[in-house]
């Protein structure tokens, strides 16, 4: 089964995902595609103010009790609360796409490493340097190296990844995320994003009944 996953990797929702998207990922007889919809990017982006940082721990701290995920007291003092730094996801979507180039197959374990280095580790990831210095860590040094300088290769394929996530999204009509798209044959539909958060034995059942 092949399953498209949509998703922004500065969304709090996606972040709470990430354990049943691991869980997927270690499936034999799956394959995932990560289709980023540049959610908080480009015009999505915004600067960091108070109002929206105290509208992102609230909503954070209804996903760490949902999911067990860790929002650290370190991405509320040094992410959130960085006023005046950009809310972006360009970036670290940027970095992912440079993984994928030379790595398709980590690109699950690339969204890991640069979420955790937001969410846990407290740095802040719409920066170029964060992410590249997070991928150089995590031993993809050759996309850090891409993520430094990008070339028209890495950027281009950025472009192409966002406006097929949001093709998707509309094609779909979804309205935010995470979602998911499952492919059996040539059948394609969508799943409600709640089955990433109730446990992973309804998620198997509904990707068995797609």
């Amino acid at each position: 089964m092949h399953v498209t996953y949509l998703f922004d990797p500065l969304c709090g929702w996606c972040y709470g995902a990430s354990l049943a998207l691991e869980k997927l990922a270690g499936l034999d007889d799956l394959t995932i595609e990560l289709a980023p919809t540049g959610l908080f990017a480009g015009e999505g982006a915004r600067p960091m103010d108070e109002r929206f940082a105290a509208y992102a721990w609230q909503n954070d701290q209804r996903i760490g009790r949902l999911t067990g995920q860790v929002f650290s007291q370190l991405y509320r003092d040094r992410v959130l609360g960085n006023i005046g730094s950009m809310f972006d996801s360009a970036p670290t979507t940027l970095g992912i796409v440079a993984v994928g180039l030379s790595k398709p197959d980590k690109e699950v374990e690339a969204l890991k490493v640069l979420q955790n280095a937001r969410y846990v580790d407290g740095r802040n990831n719409s920066e170029m340097a964060v992410v590249a210095d997070a991928l150089d860590r995590a031993g993809f040094g050759d996309a850090a190296s891409r993520v430094r300088s990008p070339d028209e290769p890495l950027l281009s394929a950025y472009r192409k990844r966002i406006e097929q996530g949001r093709r998707l999204m509309a094609e779909f009509q979804l309205d935010g995320v995470p979602a998911l798209l499952a492919d059996q044959g040539d059948k394609r539909r969508s799943l409600s994003s709640g089955v990433l958060f109730g446990g992973f034995d309804l998620l198997a059942a509904k990707l068995q009944a797609a």
